[in-house]
């Protein structure tokens, strides 16, 4: 009686860690409509510190000086070339998988769903006008321990800021990265 106690137990408390995690594919429920955005941000080095030069798939632009919660910075290097740096890159490692950019080849519409891995996470990414991405955000959604995804297009430079079309899946647990309400 005493082996079987544990083992009914362990099976227990299975069943109540799957019921608190909403257990198999379920997904959180009434989640937001992903929506397509332009936004904004400037460089890191020679623009002022009031300009935002950070993006959090979670909030959009993020000025660097106020806040580190952003997933990647934009920069203009020394040579010209405009980047994205990611937080790894920055020196700033997060405690679980790092947020990172993926270059995409796909148009912007084709792009979904997100993909989990293969993010460049702590290295600078060149950029280009018309060149897409795929962000992965560091991890914000604390009950699922899971990052947040969106997908970017390089509109264009102007002096040193970049324009970018975005839409940012703001929803734990769905890679769904087409406008409207996301169903996974």
């Amino acid at each position: 009686m005493t082996t079987t106690r544990p083992a009914f137990c362990l099976g227990l408390l299975l069943v109540a860690v799957l019921a608190a995690c909403g257990g198999g594919d379920d997904l959180p429920e009434n989640p937001q409509a992903n929506v397509i955005d332009t936004i904004t941000i400037g460089s890191l080095t020679g623009t002022p510190i009031t300009t935002p030069s950070g993006f959090s798939v979670a909030n959009g632009a993020v000025r660097t000086d106020l806040s580190a919660d952003f997933d990647f910075a934009f920069n203009i290097q020394p040579d010209g070339q405009p980047v994205f740096l990611p937080r790894a890159e920055l020196g700033l490692p997060s405690s679980t998988a790092n947020p990172g950019v993926q270059r995409r080849n796909e148009t912007f519409d084709e792009i979904e769903p997100a993909s989990s891995n293969g993010y460049v996470t702590d290295d600078p990414v060149p950029i280009a006008p018309g060149e897409r991405y795929m962000v992965r955000s560091r991890v914000v959604c604390g009950n699922l321990g899971v990052p947040l995804y969106a997908k970017i297009e390089i509109i264009g430079f102007e002096d040193r800021l970049v324009h970018l079309k975005t839409l940012a899946n703001v929803n734990c647990g769905y890679k769904d990265l087409t406008p409207g309400v996301p169903d996974r």
